[in-house]
């Protein structure tokens, strides 16, 4: 048990998501399956057919990153599984140190994310408009995001409207396993900004990836109200709202 928690300690710290899948009920009750990502595992739950079932099961997880009961008959027994996830430390990229940044971070915050702004712009990235940000960093974005990277519980928004910025941004999310992708934009700015991801090898498929107009319809104006809009798209995505 104490192994099994130690490598969950290791993938969090190694930002890898990890699940254990544990015999609540059953034969074999108390066994566990520690479950990686790339489908990979450790332990044994009595049954080499029975640890590949689970492995497969575990990928609903991966997507929800919410842990689930689960009861799988198996050799015309019920078996009850709990299959708990342990994602990455959730972070809010930000792209754009601009004013709907600024509550965004606060919002991201009280969310329970760790919030990273990105600016290349040194008269928009001051840290005295983001006291509550972790991470401000003055860089361009690509160059930027080799270093902070992002996983299965990152969240990943553009700010800045300047197409320099923002189009670069978008591909290297496009090609990572970012939970959410958002741009601000009107649907006529976005369009053009489907067509110069088009143009860079992108399929329509992959750009519908891309929440934009950014945030829930909730008719909102000001930082402020916007900031709300994208957080509350976020958490419906998160939880399979949307």
């Amino acid at each position: 048990m104490k192994d099994f928690y130690n490598k969950i300690q290791a993938c969090t710290n190694q930002n890898r998501m990890v699940a254990l899948a544990t015999i609540i009920k059953g034969q074999g009750l108390g066994s566990k399956l520690l479950i990686y990502k790339d489908g990979l595992f450790e332990g044994d739950l009595g049954d080499s057919t029975l640890n590949d079932q689970v492995a497969i099961l575990a990928s609903q997880v991966f997507n929800s990153q919410e842990p689930k009961r689960v009861d799988l008959t198996f050799r015309n027994e019920i078996i009850e599984l709990f299959i708990d996830v342990f994602p990455p430390l959730p972070k809010l990229i930000i792209i754009g140190a601009v004013h709907i940044a600024i509550p965004l971070v606060t919002m991201g915050k009280i969310a329970g994310y760790h919030t990273i702004v990105i600016d290349p712009r040194r008269a928009f990235a001051m840290r005295d408009k983001f006291n509550y940000a972790e991470e401000l960093i003055v860089e361009w974005p690509t160059d930027a995001l080799e270093r902070v990277g992002i996983d299965e519980a990152t969240c990943f928004v553009t700010l800045t409207h300047d197409e320099k910025i923002d189009n670069p941004s978008l591909a290297y999310a496009l090609k990572s396993s970012a939970r959410y992708i958002g741009a601000l934009g009107s649907p006529k700015t976005h369009a053009k900004r489907k067509t110069a991801l088009v143009e860079m090898g992108f399929t329509e498929e992959e750009l519908q990836k891309i929440h934009s107009p950014i945030g829930l319809d909730i008719g909102a104006r000001g930082p402020h109200e916007i900031a709300i809009s994208i957080i509350a798209e976020i958490v419906a995505q998160k939880h399979g709202k949307l």
